[in-house]
Formats: C-alpha cells, sequence, structure tokens
C-alpha cells in the first residue's frame, strides 16, 4: 500500500457537520460561511476574512481589489505553484520572479532589494509582490513589508501551504506585514474544505471589494447602487465578478477540522523531529526551519545532495516510488512552464529555483501517519540513497 505525501484526516465530527447542513435549509450561502470567517479572522487575528472556492479565486480577488491591472507588474517566487502567478496574467498584468533563498526555498529579500533597485532605475517596479511561504515555512516577511514601504509595491502572502504557522510570534494572517493574506483548504492541506479558499485582511475596503466580486460583483445594499431599487426583491451588478464562492457544506467541514488545526501543525513537527534525526548523516539536506517563527509543515521536502549521490535525482524518486512511498516533488519552477516561456522565459535566468527543482523531494507527513508509515519512509530514503 502506498503511502501518500499528504492525505486529509475527516472525523466523526466533520461528517456530522457536513449532514448538519445538508439537513438544513441551505447548501450555499448560510450561516456556515461567514461563521468559518469570523473563526478563521479570530484565529489568526486579522479583521476580515473572506471564503471562496480555492486560493487560486482568492489570490485573483486579492490582486483585483490592490487594483492590479494592465500596464502593472507582479513579482513572486518561481518556486511555488502556477497560481501564485497566474493570478497577475488574470488581471492583465505583466509577470516576473525573484529568485529563492536557498537555505528555505522562500523569495529572497536580498535578491528582490537587488532586483527594486535596478527596476526604479529603469521604471519597472511591481505594483504587487506575492511572498509565499513554501512548505508552511514562513517567508521573511518583515524584510519584504520593509522594501514594500520603500517602494511602495502592495503584498499579498501566499499562505496556502501556511494556516496554523507562525512568523515572529503572531500567526500567519494576522496582517502585519502585508495587505492580504491567502489560505488553501484544498485536502492535501493542513485543514481541509475540500475545495476552498480563504483572504484575510485588516482593510475593511478590500474585504469589502473582495466580496462583492466573489459573487459576480452583484449588490443588494441600496447604498451601493447607483439608482433608487425597484423593489424588495431588487439587485445590481456594479462591478464585473465572478461566482468563486464557498459553499455551506464546504464552510461546515471546514469551521470543524479548525477545531483540530494546532493539533495537526504539533502532529507534523513529531514527524518531521523524526525524519531530521533519522536522516541525520545521509548525502541530502532536512527542511530548514526558523528558530523565529513556526512552520505549518505542509511539506517535508527534502533536498539530494546530487554531487554526493550515485543515484540521480529522478532515479532516487522512483525508487521511493517504487517502494510505495508517494513521495512528490514541490515545484517545477513556474518560469520554466512551457506558458511562461512562450512570455520570454528561459532556463538559467533563476539558479537557485533551478537547483531546487533539480534536488527536491516531497516525503509524506500527515496527522494520521502511523509509526509503522514513518519506518517505512525513513527506512525507504536511507535505502535509495545509499544504493
Amino acid at each position: 500500500m502506498t503511502i501518500p505525501y499528504g492525505r486529509q484526516e475527516v472525523t466523526e465530527a466533520d461528517i456530522d457537520a457536513v449532514v448538519g447542513v445538508l439537513r438544513s435549509d441551505y447548501l450555499t450561502q448560510g450561516p456556515w460561511v461567514p461563521a468559518f470567517e469570523r473563526a478563521v479572522a479570530q484565529y489568526v487575528g486579522a479583521g476580515h476574512a473572506v471564503a471562496v472556492n480555492s486560493a487560486t479565486s482568492a489570490l485573483h480577488l486579492a490582486c483585483l481589489s490592490l487594483g492590479l491591472g494592465p500596464g502593472d507588474r507582479l513579482w513572486t517566487s518561481p518556486i511555488t505553484f502556477v497560481a501564485s502567478a497566474n493570478c497577475g496574467l488574470y488581471c492583465g498584468a505583466e509577470v516576473d520572479f525573484v529568485d529563492i533563498d536557498p537555505r528555505t526555498g522562500n523569495l529572497c529579500p536580498e535578491r528582490l532589494a537587488a532586483k527594486l533597485e535596478q527596476a526604479e532605475r529603469d521604471g519597472t517596479v511591481p505594483k504587487v509582490v506575492v511572498a509565499v511561504h513554501l512548505c508552511g515555512e514562513p517567508c521573511d516577511m518583515r524584510a519584504v513589508r520593509a522594501l514594500g514601504e520603500r517602494y511602495g509595491f502592495r503584498i499579498i502572502e501566499d499562505a496556502s501551504h501556511a494556516i496554523g504557522a507562525r512568523y515572529r510570534g503572531e500567526p500567519v494572517g494576522s496582517g502585519r506585514y502585508s495587505d492580504v493574506t491567502v489560505f488553501s483548504f484544498h485536502p492535501v492541506k493542513i485543514i481541509t474544505t475540500a475545495e476552498g479558499g480563504m483572504a484575510v485582511t485588516n482593510d475593511a475596503a478590500t474585504a469589502e471589494r473582495m466580496m462583492l466580486l466573489r459573487s459576480h460583483g452583484i449588490t443588494r445594499d441600496p447604498a451601493q447602487m447607483t439608482h433608487v431599487p425597484d423593489g424588495p426583491w431588487y439587485y445590481q451588478q456594479i462591478a464585473l465578478g465572478f461566482n468563486y464562492r464557498m459553499t455551506e457544506l464546504q464552510a461546515a467541514l471546514g469551521a470543524s477540522q479548525l477545531n483540530r488545526l494546532d493539533a495537526y501543525v504539533e502532529r507534523r513537527h513529531e514527524i518531521a523531529r523524526r525524519y531530521d534525526e533519522a536522516f541525520t548523516g545521509l548525502p541530502l539536506a532536512t527542511p530548514w526551519r526558523d528558530p523565529d517563527s513556526r512552520s505549518a509543515l505542509h511539506l517535508y521536502a527534502l533536498r539530494l545532495r546530487v554531487e554526493m549521490l550515485r543515484p540521480t535525482h529522478r532515479e532516487v524518486f522512483e525508487r521511493l516510488r517504487e517502494a510505495g512511498i508517494g513521495v512528490n516533488v514541490h515545484y517545477i519552477p513556474v518560469h520554466l512552464q512551457p506558458w511562461y516561456e512562450r512570455l520570454g522565459f528561459r532556463y538559467g535566468q533563476f539558479p537557485e529555483a533551478e537547483r531546487y527543482y533539480a534536488e527536491a523531494i516531497s516525503l509524506p507527513i500527515y496527522p494520521a501517519m502511523t509509526r509503522s508509515d514513518e519506518d517505512r519512509v525513513i527506512d525507504a530514503v536511507t535505502a535509495a540513497v545509499q544504493a
């Protein structure tokens, strides 16, 4: 039986919450969506939360609400899922990348600073920077924020991997260092709503804009309408929005799972500590974690010391898969995707990201793993890299 790299846990309490919705009067846009929003906002210490059908939708709405559009620029990390960059293209903006810190895999503040200096000279400073918390390890947001204040760009934290993480003593999502933070609730993430996402912010106007755009740009608020309503049934479309709504079923599941978030993160740390110890002395690097922060550990990504190994990166990967270990690689650098190559990006532009891709393998890590599962992973990795 294969041990997957990630897996959701659904308890009887979760099932009861969803069944309760099925037996209620609302399957979508009832009381559970705002209740889930309030719970997440309270957990992270943010003023407002906007639940949507995916983190990709949340990124899109965040960009639109910050005014990103044609003629503007968005920068992000090349080591991320494509949505972190695509959200800029959805808005008609140009997208570019900042190479990573090899220690964390996150966007490198020093490289960001150097690129901004050149961009200021060229008149190409970005309007938005999307800082990705890869694998759940917080990006150096204090440094990114300082640069944002100097150069005037807005900041989105792509915390799709990082609900439950903490940065310098505060929950990721508090908004101290960014305009909007985005979370994902995909099944392999820390908690799940099956599919779903959320954007949190401390700015009421930004939240209001995202709420409008997630539901077709339609309002029933007379104060927002351009003329007097025809009657109590009346609504107006005042913006070109989308159908990005979260359902009651998803929100009820998410609210139930949120009760176990801290326990899930702690369990991931237990597994990671065991991996760290077991892999000491092998020709690989275990994930670095900032002692001043707390990773959510959505992923546990090894980096192979390929120069010290006889098997190649691919051979180690295939040996692990053959042993029933459902490893994966996170991620293929976005700038090497064919769509982005057509935009002019090419191999060699972001060498640290490309090196990361050539060395990284994500191991199974999820709360329901047993001691036996951990043993299998450890034994398989040890055998694969020493062969």
